[in-house]
């Protein structure tokens, strides 16, 4: 049981919401499609204090979308979610980004793949199953007319995130579902960060940094 404020960046979302044992209390999101972060998270992080009449003291955790996503937006969300930690002496929960996304639909069978825009036919991507259980890690891939063809051929597949735009003019499939306008927020996180809390999860506050795939792709590589 805990209360939790969740800040999510990754994309134009610029998204806070105040959660209480996994259920969405208040959100405050603005998804234009400019970056506006800056100038309007911690707006938006006083505004879901003012509305739930809780105080930053009173919540038990910060959790922030952790990507892979904008690097100045993953950069933005996450030194904000650190300096609260260190100003109210509360732990940090760290939340995929991919994983919250993949929450915004409900099915029964198939799989889900939640995706972020990268650059030209790239996309920051990875696989859930109908239990929204990890599939297949999150990997950097270049899409191609074959893109998930294994998976196409026997099972519906659900895409989502703002990579789904140039993935719809690449595969084209009678099982490939686009589900199209949504970006992730700070809704879907209330639960993925309640069952953290509730195992103690949390990140090194001092240390922590954002998830952004390219740098541990290029990592890789090196060994």
């Amino acid at each position: 049981m805990a209360l939790v404020l969740n800040i999510e960046t990754a994309t134009t979302n610029c998204s806070v919401s105040l959660s209480k044992d996994g259920e969405t209390l208040v959100l405050k999101e603005d998804n234009s499609l400019g970056f506006s972060h800056a100038e309007t998270l911690h707006l938006f992080i006083d505004e879901v204090f003012k509305i739930s009449k809780y105080k930053p003291s009173e919540i038990d955790a910060v959790a922030v979308s952790k990507g892979p996503g904008s690097y100045t937006g993953l950069r933005i969300g996450v030194s904000s979610a650190k300096g609260l930690c260190f100003a109210i002496n509360k732990p940090l929960i760290a939340v995929s980004t991919l994983e919250s996304l993949a929450h915004q639909v409900n099915f029964r069978d198939g799989f889900i793949i939640p995706m972020l825009d990268a650059r030209r036919m790239e996309v920051y991507a990875a696989i859930y199953n109908s239990n929204l259980e990890l599939h297949r890690e999150i990997q950097a891939e270049i899409l191609t007319e074959e893109s998930y063809s294994d998976l196409l051929k026997d099972h519906k597949v659900y895409f989502i995130g703002n990579g789904v735009e140039k993935t719809k003019s690449l595969i084209q499939h009678p099982n490939a579902v686009f589900i199209e306008g949504k970006l992730p927020s700070a809704n879907e996180m209330a639960l993925l960060a309640e069952n953290k809390h509730k195992k103690s999860d949390t990140e090194d506050v001092a240390y922590f940094e954002p998830y952004y795939l390219k740098d541990f792709v290029a990592l890789k590589k090196k060994h």
